[in-house]
């Protein structure tokens, strides 16, 4: 969020803003809040994501347009019947477009029943034309994917549940 000081319509430089935000990501900071002369900018990430079992997200990046594609609505894929206590799920850390693959043409990055690990990418997440690869974030066992391939995804919303090691 960026709120002006009393600059009289003064905009500022989304370059700049994306410096920010990186630096924000790269500090984990949750906030930062600049003045200078009359104007104002305050850089606040999203709600606290909901974790369970201790999975983290990754840090949150400015939000997305809407996606250019028109989104189809489709029915949740696999979603569990009742929610176990120990499973965790992987969660968005920012909105976007969810994407199983790189590209059409390539196999998922993941499938129910695959086994993975912190650093095993999961999906993208296109988000201003830019595609983010969004970690597992911790071991175990996927057991459901809970979003559809071209899915707009909101922030802090369940992408896959996850069985931990």
């Amino acid at each position: 969020m960026a709120n002006g000081g009393s600059g009289g319509g003064d905009v500022f430089d989304v370059r700049k803003v994306r410096r920010l935000v990186e630096l924000m990501n790269e500090h984990e900071l949750a906030e930062i809040d600049l003045k200078q002369a009359d104007q104002r900018i305050r850089l606040r990430r999203g709600q606290d994501p909901i974790l369970t079992a201790g999975v983290t997200t990754a840090p949150a990046s400015p939000p997305a347009v809407a996606p250019t594609a028109p989104v189809v609505e489709a029915p949740p894929a696999a979603s569990p019947a009742a929610e176990d206590p120990s499973a965790a799920y992987i969660t968005s850390p920012m909105v976007g477009t969810f994407y199983t693959a790189s590209s059409p043409d390539s196999h998922d990055f993941v499938n129910v029943g695959d086994q993975v690990n912190a650093e095993t990418v999961v999906c993208i997440l296109e988000a201003m034309k830019v595609f983010n690869e969004i970690p597992a974030e911790c071991s175990g066992k996927i057991v459901a994917r809970l979003v559809e391939n071209g899915d707009a995804i909101e922030f802090g919303q369940k992408l896959f549940q996850i069985q931990p090691n």
